[in-house]
């Protein structure tokens, strides 16, 4: 690992995102090695020049060498103990010992580029810029100081290529950043496409189980309108015939059909009493919300509760679809936005209505903000599509939240009164 690769670990400055990112190996690699080729072509060109001005062959060698034993021992350190203290400090030393060899020979400036490229890595834009500032005077100073003299082309020269480098640099630092944060979005996409193909198995789940569950309600109904009534007036009339008979034949003949029609009408209440109780034990919804919850806990550490009314009806099935998916896109909510410790949801009977309520301790949000973002279309789209779904059934959505101090929410379905009849009527004991 080479001291740019390890510079994109290190911590983040003040106001920075995160600059590493799986999809960005190939093009680190690159830079690494370009890094070294750099590294290595500008010593030896330094080392070469510099003989060629007159220093002597070992005294030019051996700074060559200590430029490059510094930057390799530099990157090794780094990749193992990577840290932004320690990038900082390296690059300084880095520049000390290229300071000292620019005092050996002028021709050693051309290192200037590759500390240009690191402190576009390793420094914030404005400790960055006052480096190279550092950088670019001793690059102008040091040909006056050997030679006396200096030429635009040695000031003007360094002056284009460090911008070059420094601006080089810090755009493939942001191109970095950008891809980190593609990366953080796609992870969060999959995520959230994992988690809405659970939620659709549950929905499906619970589909299926309301279709039985109405088919049963049905059933009992049925039985008990149609054959169990039937049943009771056979017992009746039975019953009447036999106290108006004399015959004795007739009379017990009609208490056999009184008999077998009151085993029959005790045959059909255990009947009913086995498939109505069914909706009350089962519940789909409440045991739907049950399971997005404990789902939620196990993968966040959330606490959560749920509580739902005793007295709850019995509800449609495209009323329980909506509150469940009302309650899916409640809770992502709190997942993504809220930073809550708690969530609590509440499935309540209000005589005429149905509620479903979902309160968080989260952050909140400006509700005020929110209506008028609603108003130009630009507010959330889940809670926009929960409350247009609630109003397809008649129901609505309301919403409390305040910075600092969580956010509730409450869903209303209206309930009918027939639908109520046929649940008393369901759970009625048979005559």
């Amino acid at each position: 690992m080479s001291v740019v690769s390890a510079s994109l670990n290190r911590p983040d400055p003040p106001g920075a995102t995160h600059t590493a990112a799986p999809g960005t190996g190939a093009a680190v690699r690159a830079m690494e090695i370009g890094q070294y080729l750099m590294v290595l072509l500008l010593t030896v060109i330094g080392v070469v020049r510099a003989v060629g001005d007159g220093v002597a062959v070992a005294v030019a060698i051996i700074t060559g060498a200590a430029i490059i034993v510094w930057h390799v021992a530099g990157a090794v350190l780094l990749a193992r103990a990577p840290s932004r203290a320690l990038s900082v400090g390296w690059l300084l030393g880095l520049a000390a010992v290229w300071v000292g060899a620019v005092a050996v020979s002028a021709e050693f400036v051309w290192l200037a580029f590759l500390l240009w490229l690191l402190a576009g890595h390793l420094l914030s834009l404005r400790w960055g810029l006052v480096f190279s500032g550092v950088v670019l005077s001793v690059v102008v100073v040091a040909p006056i100081l050997h030679h006396g003299t200096t030429t635009y082309a040695t000031v003007f020269g360094p002056l284009i290529g460090g911008v070059f480098a420094f601006g080089i640099s810090r755009g493939y630092l942001q191109l970095l950043k950008d891809a980190a944060e593609r990366e953080r979005l796609v992870a969060s996409l999959t995520r959230a496409q994992h988690e809405m193909a659970e939620l659709q198995d549950e929905l499906a789940d619970a589909q299926r189980t309301s279709g039985a569950i109405a088919e049963r309600t049905r059933i009992s109904r049925d039985i008990h309108d149609t054959v169990a009534q039937e049943i009771s007036s056979i017992r009746l009339l039975a019953h009447a015939a036999m106290e108006r008979s004399d015959d004795p034949d007739a009379i017990r003949a009609l208490a056999q059909i009184e008999q077998l029609a009151g085993e029959s009408q005790s045959d059909i209440r255990r009947i009913v009493e086995a498939l109505a109780p069914a909706e009350l034990d089962d519940d789909a919804l409440a045991a739907a919300l049950r399971r997005m919850l404990d789902r939620m806990h196990a993968e966040t550490g959330l606490q959560t509760d749920l509580h739902v009314d005793d007295t709850l009806p019995v509800l449609p099935t495209e009323a329980e679809v909506a509150l469940l998916r009302v309650a899916q896109s409640g809770l992502a909510n709190v997942r993504l936005h809220s930073h809550a410790t708690r969530v609590v949801m509440s499935l309540i009977d209000a005589e005429d209505a149905v509620r479903l309520d979902i309160i968080d301790d989260g952050t909140g949000f400006d509700l005020v903000a929110w209506e008028a973002d609603a108003d130009a279309g630009a507010s959330s789209y889940g809670l926009r599509f929960m409350r247009a779904r609630l109003r397809e059934l008649g129901g609505g959505l309301d919403i409390e939240s305040t910075p600092g101090e969580g956010t509730a929410i409450s869903a209303h379905l209206p309930v009918s009164t027939s639908t109520r009849n046929h649940e008393s009527r369901s759970q009625e004991e048979i005559p």
